[in-house]
């Protein structure tokens, strides 16, 4: 793999070919488990586990997989990892597993995954899909992180459980409900839009 396409891959997956703020997938993750810091980044980790790895696969197996039964098969790849990742919380983090429930199984279903699988390694050797999946995850991560943030350090005063805002401080309960995830994430698309789009009217001038 030549340095500069690697960098290049890398770069446009966090920034202009975002998955979330760009290409606007795997936002139900927002609604999901975004109301408690600790949870967004275990769910996190285990995305990125499962896009780099199901896209490292789906490239290996490329050539050999039947066109028909292309999709069915990605699928099981990743579920297959998901698996892995569920079992491993069960494991060794009962506690997030259980507040997470069913959201670790619905990785399965994020079209992010899929999306990367479909577009990136189906024509790209493993190690370029490797990463494409993990910038892909990383650029999913650090929306989802910083909404977390902002969630639940205004709908419950708290970062990672610690209290942070003093008894001065009123709760807004709307963001902890699944509006405040909706919003802040709305909010959040808008500036870096805004910045992104002030940038390109600067080079253009």
């Amino acid at each position: 793999m030549k340095g500069y396409k690697v960098k290049k891959v890398f770069l446009e997956d966090l920034g202009v070919n975002n998955p979330v703020f760009i290409q606007v997938l795997g936002i139900c993750s927002t609604l999901a488990v975004t109301n408690v810091l600790k949870n967004t980044v275990v769910m996190s980790v285990g995305l990125i586990f499962v896009t780099a790895l199901s896209n490292v696969t789906v490239s290996w197996l490329r050539n050999i997989m039947p066109s028909r039964i292309r999709m069915m098969v990605e699928t099981l790849i990743i579920a297959s990892y998901v698996i892995i990742v569920d079992i491993v919380l069960k494991a060794y983090m009962p506690e997030v597993s259980r507040q997470l429930g069913p959201y670790v199984g619905l990785i399965i279903t994020n079209c992010i995954i899929m999306g990367r699988a479909e577009a990136f390694a189906l024509s790209n050797p493993p190690g370029l899909s490797f990463i494409d999946g993990i910038a892909s995850g990383i650029g999913y991560s650090y929306v989802l992180v910083v909404i977390a943030i902002v969630r639940e350090l205004m709908g419950s005063g708290s970062i990672w459980g610690y209290h942070i805002l003093g008894d001065w401080w009123t709760n807004w309960s709307i963001m902890v409900m699944a509006p405040g995830a909706f919003f802040t994430l709305a909010i959040f698309i808008w500036v870096v839009k805004g910045i992104m789009y002030k940038r390109e009217e600067g080079r253009s001038s």
